[in-house]
């Protein structure tokens, strides 16, 4: 499945879209759980290597906080929601208030739950936007929150993938409140749809993979 490399500009547009979508998704759920109005915008989207994808992290052995779930449906995949734990432990301390937090110490749980409760908005808007897109039924399971080196945290869903490809879906998000910018929280949102599932899912968005 390496062809689908071979995607144009158009087809990355069409990705960018479905990630701003889910992005103003997100945004306003968020908003609404914290009580404050809460931007996010999509950089970048990205077709790339797993090597690359590993790259933008710092390298496998990097040490990331990531929110996973699973994909059921026409399309499964795995989702990954990626932050660096300086990333991380800035967005618990924007939101919760909790300004001692960090990963290097004794952990809160409301500062654990308000990350994983990050992926899991994320991770359902993007879904939903990418349902919406290509009208294909697609269903999570539940997010779980993990804090690993990359490599370990990305090798289930690399492992069915690489056996007939290697490229991902990588959709850069930032996170901040309206009035501070500059303080915005940035991470990768990974999609890994299953080696039968990169048909469907371009098919249905008028893609054609050879």
């Amino acid at each position: 499945m390496s062809n689908i490399s071979h995607l144009n500009a158009d087809h990355i547009d069409i990705l960018r879209e479905i990630g701003n979508i889910g992005a103003g998704n997100a945004a306003t759920a968020l908003s609404q759980l914290l009580n404050k109005k809460i931007e996010m915008n999509v950089p970048s989207v990205q077709i790339v290597s797993f090597d690359e994808m590993m790259d933008l992290v710092g390298g496998a052995e990097q040490v990331v906080a990531a929110v996973f779930l699973r994909i059921e449906g026409e399309a499964p995949g795995n989702m990954f929601f990626v932050l660096s734990l300086s990333q991380a432990e800035r967005f618990v301390k924007q939101m919760t208030g909790e300004h001692g937090f960090s990963f290097s110490s004794q952990q809160s749980e409301l500062g654990l739950s308000a990350l994983q409760e990050l992926g899991n908005i994320l991770a359902g808007s993007y879904l939903s936007a990418l349902a919406d897109f290509t009208h294909l039924k697609l269903y999570p399971s539940v997010p779980a929150l993990t804090v690993d080196m990359i490599g370990a945290i990305l090798q289930y869903g690399l492992l069915e993938l690489s056996r007939v490809g290697d490229y991902a879906i990588v959709i850069d998000t930032a996170v901040h409140e309206e009035q501070e910018p500059q303080d915005s929280v940035n991470g990768h949102f990974f999609l890994l749809p299953d080696p039968d599932s990169f048909a469907p899912i371009f098919r249905s968005l008028g893609v054609e993979l050879p």
